[in-house]
């Protein structure tokens, strides 16, 4: 009864202690050994008590005190995510502090404070950033552009292209002379995520063009089933395309010359004009026409003369030309083959029972007319469509755990749940350990008051027989009788036991002559 009793008590006070105990919620997961262990420090100087779990990544503390813990921890930057940002220039001092020190600090912090913001978003767990950022050298022509490479933990979800592209223009922007195509992104998993230089090497434009493939034929494909699923219902139809495309990269120069389109461009006019003169019948030479005498008269003489004049003229002119430079760059289609499946049309007959029934060929050629349409067929281009209709195999649903229930999450029901049990296990104790004892206590009395009365009884008649009888035995025999007559008190059980009676016919065999003075003195006193 006592160990029983102690070990009672013990349970009750773990019971008690247990309820007692508030729930643990997560406070931050998937920390690095830096965060969790600054962030425990700050636990235990605060005396809030808090549980380590997934080898220290993740911290549990009450859940009262979680949400006012977040904000504690959030203004004194925890967690940083392993990464340093600005605050790194509060810790020092710039007196002494070189330029070169003073660089490589901010490349740190800006390092820090990207990585920091890109762990914002909900699909990134973690983040590192690299960043290149050359300085340009004295009496140097040619400029180095900074660069960026990026690590990025990814957790559950996957990171769509769009996704990747507003990383990478985020990092552009933050980092002077950056351009986005200068960033590049793998996975935690070694996965390329974003090339960051383009270069014109053919496996990179092989990449290129099969991308553009795929997803020309995802656009078609989707195009298709948003289309049919407007009529035929949602999840009966799936669509498949197969596109065939020419991605041959052709620069053409084409160059032409307009006869009619003369415009004149100079005009260059010459005018010349000749004269000659031809005289004859001079005077003779002799000494009175070498005389100065004014009046002597001159001889008769005969001339004759001629003119000419030429005019040129030169007018140039512009003849219209036109330069055609053409680069194709994407592909061309040269064939499309599309494939639809669609199912049947199903309900439930009188039983209930699910039915199905094929859809007729004149709403086949309908749909197919459809599909015909939203991708653009052509039958010159060799076009191929096939609309089918064939039954959808059956798809078993998986029941989904709700997360809430009447407004309680999943740490309150595991909450209530603990308790529950403990409620029951308490009950049960008292029911089958607790109970059973005290009755026992209580039937105990009445049996050894009655086992009280029947030893003075039992005395009573052992003096009578020794005062009527001889041969009574001795004092100390009649004393050891009683001694172990009380050792089989203790072990009775219930008011009448079969022990007692089995001990009444072991006396009366060993002492029958004594045994029937008592029963004479019993029969003598009630006569």
């Amino acid at each position: 009864m006592g160990a029983i009793m102690l070990g009672m008590i013990g349970f009750f006070i773990f019971l008690a202690t247990r309820l007692a105990t508030p729930s643990m919620v997560l406070l931050y997961g998937d920390l690095s050994a830096d965060d969790s262990s600054r962030i425990t420090s700050q636990l235990s100087s605060q005396n809030i008590p808090f549980e380590l779990s997934q080898g220290g990544s993740q911290i549990m503390v009450p859940s009262d005190r979680a949400l006012k813990l977040r904000l504690g921890l959030a203004g004194q930057g925890l967690p940083s995510g392993g990464s340093i940002g600005y605050e790194l220039f509060d810790e020092q001092q710039s007196i002494g502090t070189t330029s070169f020190v003073q660089n490589i600090n901010l490349v740190r912090a800006l390092e820090g404070e990207l990585a920091r913001t890109i762990q914002t978003l909900s699909t990134v767990r973690s983040a590192r950033v690299h960043l290149v950022l050359p300085r340009r050298e004295l009496f140097s022509r040619d400029k180095s552009l900074p660069s960026a490479s990026l690590t990025l933990r990814l957790g559950s979800g996957s990171l769509e292209k769009d996704q990747i592209a507003g990383i990478q223009h985020l990092v552009a922007a933050a980092v002077p002379g950056l351009v986005p195509n200068r960033v590049s992104i793998i996975s935690s998993s070694g996965k390329l995520l974003a090339r960051g230089f383009e270069d014109d090497s053919p496996s990179s434009l092989a990449a290129k063009s099969e991308e553009q493939r795929r997803n020309f034929e995802r656009r078609l494909s989707r195009t298709i089933e948003s289309l049919l699923e407007k009529t035929v219902g949602f999840g009966k139809v799936r669509a498949e395309v197969k596109a065939d495309m020419d991605f041959d990269r052709i620069s053409t120069t084409d160059e032409k010359f307009d006869p009619d389109g003369q415009v004149v461009r100079s005009t260059q006019s010459v005018e010349e004009t000749n004269q000659t003169r031809d005289t004859e019948g001079t005077q003779p030479v002799s000494v009175g026409t070498n005389l100065p005498d004014p009046n002597a008269a001159s001889g008769e003489s005969t001339s004759s003369s001629a003119a000419q004049s030429r005019t040129e003229e030169s007018v140039n002119f512009e003849v219209s030309k036109k330069i055609i430079n053409h680069v194709r760059e994407v592909g061309i289609l040269k064939r499309l083959s599309v494939a639809v499946l669609i199912d049947g049309v199903r309900g439930l007959d009188d039983d209930d029972e699910p039915t199905y029934e094929p859809r007729s060929e004149a709403e086949m050629e309908l749909l197919a007319i459809l599909v015909r349409g939203a991708i653009g067929f052509n039958a010159d281009r060799g076009d191929t469509v096939e609309v089918i209709n064939m039954e959808f195999a059956e798809v078993v649903e998986e029941e989904i755990a709700l997360e809430l229930f009447f407004g309680l999450d999943k740490n309150d029901l595991l909450r209530m749940a603990e308790v529950l049990v403990l409620s029951i296990v308490a009950i049960l104790v008292i029911l089958l350990v607790v109970r059973p004892l005290v009755s026992r206590a209580f039937e105990s009395i009445p049996s050894a008051a009655a086992a009280g009365e029947r030893l003075l009884a039992d005395q009573a008649a052992a003096a009578a027989a020794a005062l009527t009888a001889p041969g009574i035995p001795s004092e100390a025999t009649v004393e050891e009788e009683q001694f172990e007559e009380l050792i089989d008190i203790d072990r009775v059980e219930g008011r009448v036991k079969a022990s007692s009676v089995k001990k009444v016919g072991e006396i009366v065999e060993k002492h029958p002559e004594e045994a029937l003075s008592i029963v004479r003195a019993w029969m003598y006193q009630e006569s």
